[in-house]
């Protein structure tokens, strides 16, 4: 697990920055400390809908303030004369990766465990949706660069069997570099990313900084990844704006995607407080089918826990191991959060099959015409959507949660369940 370690303890509540990012010695540029918070709501200021301030954002026209805080986004007051430090390692198809290799390039440069199941696995998914938002002719001058942070595991054949695993494989401008402990020690140090290693699990947590390197070599921006990169769509559309921002202006293009919405009343985006889903249930945790009459319904705030929605169909064969990687969560954090999950456009009676094929003994509602499911936007499913006590959405992640993914995110926005190391 790699929790960033730039920041309080994840299951602390309110987390707080505690350093300034990427201690370049230059006088001309000063870090502001992030603000505090480990996912998108507590970051957003409600106001006014999307389009008040999709316009403009520190001079980004697609950009806007509330992607903008999902990505802990700083923009740096760089004249220029700040370069991004040198590094010097061996690419996971044994070739050299060097800072001077992508000269002319935009990089946006990580920091990745390649033994992680979690965090970095969510962010992966970021990269694989970012680059689907730029444009091909952008995907040939921006690099995804991603540094080995564990090095106990320092092998090409490591962080290359992590590319694998984790769908990146196929991106032509995805890079993942490894060297000697030395080496690896020696970038995170140029880069300010805190790195600490526990010798007895050969496990490490390390910090989550995205740098935007412009193609002069020059730092452009620094971001951030975390449970809010579990939000997919705007994470990613935010980190393409970024990095199309620094490519010179003749090779800018259009960036698809959107930005996060802000919070409206009722709305189902992250912030908003929707109202509760209700339904007919297809089975309790007691494993009873249900009549159609029977309801139940969402809202957190009556149970005062946060609350897991998973959206999935019997006819979705991604689905199949979302509802296992729920049911095992489940299963381990007992009543400490509840479980709901909506059967999207399927009979009962093939609801019910699915639930007895995967055990499932949180309570299930049929959706049956798929009107819980359009209103929560979950268009792709498996689709899981994490609420507050109080009925907030916190996160929207689209795909597979696999169970490590799931309880990282669960455990670091409530702070009553201890992170696992704890």
């Amino acid at each position: 697990m790699t929790p960033d370690s730039n920041r309080a303890p994840e299951g602390s509540a309110p987390t707080q920055r505690k350093s300034i990012r990427w201690l370049l010695v230059a006088a001309a540029v000063t870090l502001v400390a992030l603000l505090a918070g480990v996912f998108a709501v507590a970051m957003r200021a409600p106001g006014a809908a999307d389009g008040a301030q999709q316009n403009d954002y520190q001079g980004r026209p697609g950009i806007n303030k509330p992607t903008a805080d999902l990505l802990s986004m700083d923009t740096l007051a760089s004249d220029g004369t700040v370069r991004a430090p040198k590094f010097d390692l061996t690419n996971e198809d044994g070739s050299a990766l060097t800072l001077a290799r992508f000269k002319g390039d935009v990089i946006v440069l990580t920091f990745n465990d390649d033994q992680c199941a979690d965090l970095c696995a969510l962010f992966a998914q970021d990269v694989i949706a970012a680059d689907h938002d730029l444009s091909a002719n952008a995907r040939k001058h921006i690099a995804f660069v991603s540094i080995n942070a564990n090095p106990y595991y320092p092998s090409t054949a490591a962080v290359q069997t992590w590319t694998n695993q984790h769908g990146l494989a196929h991106l032509d401008n995805w890079y993942f570099g490894t060297g000697t402990p030395k080496q690896l020690a020696a970038a995170a140090h140029a880069y300010a990313v805190n790195i600490q290693l526990d010798p007895a699990t050969k496990s490490v947590a390390h910090g989550t900084e995205i740098f935007i390197i412009k193609p002069n070599g020059t730092d452009a921006d620094i971001a951030d990844f975390g449970t809010q990169d579990a939000d997919t769509a705007p994470f990613s559309h935010g980190l393409a704006v970024l990095a199309n921002d620094a490519l010179p202006s003749s090779e800018q293009a259009h960036v698809a995607g959107k930005n996060l919405p802000a919070a409206l009343p009722g709305g189902t985006e992250i912030g908003d407080t929707p109202a509760p889903v209700s339904g007919p249930a297809l089975g309790s945790a007691a494993g009873n089918a249900a009549s159609a009459a029977t309801t139940t319904t969402s809202s957190a705030s009556d149970h005062g826990e946060y609350t897991v929605l998973d959206f999935w169909s019997s006819t979705c064969t991604a689905c199949a191991s979302q509802l296992d990687a729920a049911e095992a969560e489940h299963t381990e954090l007992g009543n400490k959060v509840d479980f709901l999950g909506v059967d999207v456009d399927d009979s009962p009676t093939k609801g019910r099959a699915t639930m007895a094929a995967h055990h499932l003994t949180f309570p299930v509602l049929s959706d049956a015409k798929g009107t819980q499911a359009a209103r929560f936007q979950a268009s792709d499913l498996p689709y899981t959507v994490i609420l507050s006590p109080t009925g907030k959405v916190l996160v929207r992640h689209p795909g597979v949660f696999t169970q490590e993914e799931l309880d990282y995110v669960l455990r670091t926005v409530d702070d009553k369940l201890p992170m696992p190391s704890d």
